[in-house]
C-alpha cells in the first residue's frame, strides 16, 4: 500500500531501504528521544524492516517510509497502539535532520491522517512528545493536534522515567485532503474499523 501527494509518497519499507533508514536514524539528534535510538548498525535497520510486515498484520505497526521525489528516504511515519473497539490509534514520526522545518512532516501527517479517518474508520488519533521535546511538541500543534495534558513516567529509556505531553486529533478537527492518491487497501487488521 502506498499514498501520495504532492511530492510526498508513504509507501511499505524494503530491504533495499536499510542503508538509507540507517544512515538517517543514527543521527542522535533525531532518534534521541526514542527508546530505540539512535541505531549502531545497518544491521537494526534491516531487522526493523523484516518485522514490519508481521507488525502489519497483527495490527502493531502500520509503518511507512516517508519519500521525497527529489530526495529519496527523509523519514517514517506510522499507526500503532490500535484499538478496534475504540477505533483509536496513535501516530509517531521521525524524519532525518536534514529536512526539518521543511513541511514534509505536516505533508506526510496529511497522508497519514487521511489513511487513519478515511481509509481505516479511526475516530480518534493520539500521538505524544517528551515534555523537553519542544521541537516536536510545536510540530503536533502546527499539524492540528491538541494537548489534552501530561501522562507522568509515561516513557522508559533505559532506567530513564520520561514524562510526555498527550495530544489528540478528531477527524472532524481535520480538513480532509481530496488530493490524496492511494495504491491499495490497509491490511485487515487495519481495515472496516
Amino acid at each position: 500500500m502506498q499514498l501520495s501527494r504532492s511530492n510526498i509518497t508513504l509507501r511499505y519499507p524494503r530491504p533495499s531501504d536499510g542503508e538509507r533508514l540507517f544512515e538517517l536514524a543514527r543521527d542522535p539528534a533525531v532518534t534521541g528521544w526514542f527508546s530505540w535510538g539512535p541505531y549502531e548498525a545497518r544491521s537494526q535497520a534491516d531487522r526493523w524492516i523484516g518485522g514490519c510486515e508481521d507488525a502489519r498484520e497483527r495490527g502493531h505497526d502500520l509503518a511507512f517510509v516517508i519519500e521525497d521525489q527529489n530526495a529519496g528516504i527523509v523519514g517514517v511515519t506510522s499507526l500503532n497502539e490500535l484499538s478496534p473497539r475504540d477505533r483509536r490509534a496513535a501516530v509517531g514520526t521521525w524524519i532525518g535532520r536534514e529536512w526539518w522545518g521543511t513541511g514534509i512532516n505536516a505533508q506526510s501527517k496529511t497522508l497519514i491522517f487521511h489513511l487513519a479517518f478515511e481509509l481505516c474508520g479511526l475516530r480518534r488519533l493520539t500521538a505524544y512528545s517528551d515534555v523537553e521535546n519542544e521541537r516536536s511538541t510545536r510540530a503536533l500543534e502546527r499539524v492540528g493536534f491538541t494537548r489534552e495534558g501530561t501522562l507522568r513516567r509515561w516513557h522508559r529509556h533505559g532506567d530513564v522515567e520520561h514524562d510526555v505531553h498527550i495530544f489528540r486529533l478528531l477527524p472532524e478537527e481535520w480538513p480532509t485532503a481530496s488530493d490524496v492518491i492511494v495504491d491499495g487497501e490497509p491490511p485487515p487488521a487495519w481495515s472496516g474499523i
